[in-house]
């Protein structure tokens, strides 16, 4: 019962560290108390994809004849759509059982709480207790819906994303507390279906850690769809006494009362790091995260934290990157790898919200830009005159790069629009090989692509547009 490694939690952050480690020669196990994949692939990222894969296809029918193609009175199938959405998490599911067999990691079913130092007890769901030991712990478990005291989750009128993926029947009308990526990718889901839908945001704009541009634009659009958005605005309190919900808001202008069939509890994210025996060992915690170097190791040597129980953006994405790094740097210390790993740039993070338009950004915003002391060059091109972007018919929404005036260096970009989270990984890649503007514009570009708009937008930022 004695592994290298041990890794707690097998989402993006988990299983990814598991296999990389299993890579460099470890012997590994993985503790899993649900299914493989952890939230991401069964209640996150891929089953979301799949809803709004349906939406969009139900958007398309609608306005079919917008492409010269005449269909009779489309209507959404809710149970098939949530059917397919539920296939589509098993099959990832089933994959990183594969991908387990495949490396030689040992699964553990049950729930991992670290005993002593070097230790797991592993409990399953008959309550059966067993111990492993391993030289090298790493947690990642992960994070659940925040819960606001007004409006605790009930799983039936006051739901959290999980219960929203897998709802009985359609509702009618629907309130989305909340206006993250969660929040407006579910609206945009609902919306398309025929829901109607009302977002209340405590902030004043909505996706408020975007460009504030492209929170208008999104605004916009949602507006535009008929999906009803209050800003700056406050649930104080839910009544589910009746048949649906009540919720009384706080505005700027007073209270009102929202009604709807539902209330979807969007407000964040929170990190799973109760009862895993933290506190028997003494690892630090600060804002509910666990505190870690920048190779994860905790205060405490041999125990590791990754992923959204860790400080960093609570993406699957970064967990992958960071279950890397961490095992990476494992083995470096073990004499099993050449290098010290990089450690990660969280400035150069992209992140992606799939509603519709899309958004993805990366690096600084205007604003951010602004505030960091830089003089900026700012360019900026909206889809409306891209080729490929009239071609589809999807001509919301820009592309947004901000440079560096004295030295070139791109600083950020910021997108809305038609596959947009397809075109973030240039920006990212560029920043990251400490690219100017110059070198950019003096690589082609595909014609007629969305990815052209990139090109595009630095021409505008450098006073050499083309194309407006």
């Amino acid at each position: 019962m004695a592994y290298d490694v041990i890794v707690i939690g097998s989402g993006p952050g988990g299983y990814v560290a598991a296999i990389r480690a299993s890579q460099l020669g470890f012997k590994t196990a993985i503790v899993e108390r649900e299914s493989l994949g952890g939230i991401c692939l069964n209640w996150g990222c891929i089953p979301t994809k799949a809803l709004l894969k349906s939406a969009q296809v139900m958007e398309y029918a609608l306005h079919s004849q917008d492409y010269g193609i005449t269909l009779s009175d489309p209507k959404p199938d809710f149970p098939v759509i949530v059917q397919r959405s539920r296939k589509s998490a098993d099959k990832m599911s089933k994959g990183v059982q594969f991908l387990m067999r495949k490396n030689k990691i040992d699964v553990l079913t049950g729930t991992g709480k670290l005993q002593t130092k070097g230790k797991v007890e592993v409990t399953d769901k008959d309550g059966k207790a067993t111990v492993y030991e391993a030289k090298h712990i790493i947690i990642a478990t992960g994070g659940r819906s925040k819960e606001l005291p007004g409006m605790k989750i009930d799983h039936k009128k006051i739901i959290g994303y999980r219960e929203a993926m897998v709802l009985d029947k359609q509702p009618g009308s629907m309130i989305i507390v909340g206006s993250g990526a969660i929040g407006v990718e579910f609206g945009y889901f609902y919306n398309s279906i025929g829901t109607k839908v009302t977002i209340v945001e405590f902030l004043p704009r909505i996706v408020p850690v975007e460009d504030e541009e492209v929170s208008k634009e999104l605004e916009k659009s949602y507006k535009k769809k008929g999906i009803d958005i209050m800003t700056s605005s406050e649930v104080t309190s839910v009544d589910t006494s009746g048949k649906g919900v009540k919720a009384k808001v706080k505005t700027k202008d007073g209270e009102v009362t929202l009604e709807a069939d539902i209330l979807l509890s969007a407000v964040g994210v929170v990190a799973n790091i109760e009862n895993i025996g933290l506190e028997t060992l003494g690892i630090k915690t600060e804002r509910g995260k666990i505190v870690v170097d920048k190779y994860y190791q905790t205060n405490v040597p041999g125990i590791y934290a990754i992923g959204d129980c860790a400080p960093g953006q609570a993406l699957a994405h970064v967990a992958s990157k960071e279950g890397i790094i961490c095992v990476e740097s494992i083995a470096f210390t073990e004499k099993k790898y050449k290098h010290q790993p990089e450690p990660l740039d969280y400035n150069n993070v992209p992140g992606c919200t799939y509603c519709s338009p899309e958004i993805a950004s990366v690096g600084y915003t205007e604003k951010a830009a602004k505030e960091a002391g830089y003089e900026i060059k700012v360019g900026k091109f909206p889809l409306s005159a891209s080729g490929k972007a009239t071609a589809a018919g999807a001509t919301e929404g820009f592309i947004k790069v901000i440079f560096d005036a004295k030295y070139g260096e791109w600083l950020g970009s910021h997108m809305i629009g038609y596959n947009v989270t397809e075109l973030i990984a240039e920006t990212v890649l560029g920043r990251k090989l400490e690219t100017t503007y110059q070198e950019v514009l003096n690589s082609i570009h595909p014609h007629p692509t969305i990815s052209e708009s990139v090109k595009d937008a630095i021409e505008a930022a450098y006073g050499e547009a083309i194309h407006l």
